[in-house]
């Protein structure tokens, strides 16, 4: 295959601009329905008024799954951040309008949130004990149908040349507590940069919502702990030092 060039590269997928279209092209062994599930995924998010990236086809490239959609140019809100630090605080403003926007919504079509942290909690390598407890923990929590994004991060905000700001990677959504996202997105700054950024973020989340943040620490042992599996060595010892502290807390 030959594209114009190369956007990203994952351990599972590619991205490719081609004029004016982004390719997504998977690794092999991508089962077919977990591609047409993300495409579905983005088709909603599309329908119920998100700003994302426009579905344009699903099809197989040189034997490989591959999602086609719009091409936005611009530059991510992390490559924002990281260029400009002086600007973190209005970027980091921009950022939770942004979630809130996405989790005070509601979508009753999607999976719900509480059967996938159950089954990765199931797949961890905690003893069976531990994963009872947070099994526990998690039927304990109010059930909602808020959409929850699963991986909503400074680098899946691409802001337009005309400073419009689309949401991309959808391949988690699901709907449930809207709590349980923010503890996600809390979780990911402190893995991916840093503690500081991280308590900024959950500051103004809970500022702007009015919500008591015990609340939300309950949910962070369970998230850290469903973010293990499939995460490298690295990530899973964070992600474990992080459940380990939290989870006396959330008691």
């Amino acid at each position: 295959m030959t594209f114009d060039r190369v956007i990203a590269v994952r351990n599972t997928k590619t991205v490719y601009r081609n004029g004016e279209v982004c390719i997504k092209v998977f690794n092999e062994g991508f089962k077919k329905s977990e591609i047409l599930s993300e495409a579905q995924n983005l088709a909603m998010m599309e329908e119920s008024g998100m700003v994302v990236p426009e579905l344009m086809e699903v099809k197989k490239i040189d034997g490989k799954w591959a999602i086609t959609t719009e091409y936005v140019k611009g530059k991510t809100l992390a490559m924002k951040m990281k260029e400009s630090p002086e600007k973190l605080d209005d970027y980091m403003d921009r950022f939770t309008d942004i979630h809130m926007d996405i989790i005070t919504r509601k979508c009753k079509y999607l999976d719900r949130l509480t059967d996938r942290l159950n089954t990765k909690i199931s797949d961890s390598k905690l003893a069976a004990t531990l994963r009872y407890d947070l099994h526990a923990r998690l039927y304990d929590l109010p059930q909602r149908d808020n959409i929850c994004h699963g991986d909503f991060n400074p680098t899946n905000i691409i802001v337009s040349e005309d400073d419009t700001a689309y949401i991309i990677d959808w391949s988690r959504v699901s709907r449930g507590n809207m709590l349980a996202d923010i503890a996600n997105t809390y979780l990911e700054f402190i893995v991916d940069m840093d503690e500081e950024i991280a308590e900024k973020y959950l500051d103004s989340m809970c500022n702007k919502m009015n919500i008591n943040r015990e609340k939300i620490n309950k949910w962070i042992p369970i998230i850290a702990v469903s973010n293990t599996v499939g995460a490298n060595r690295e990530r899973r010892t964070k992600l474990m030092e992080i459940y380990k502290k939290s989870s006396l807390m959330a008691e």
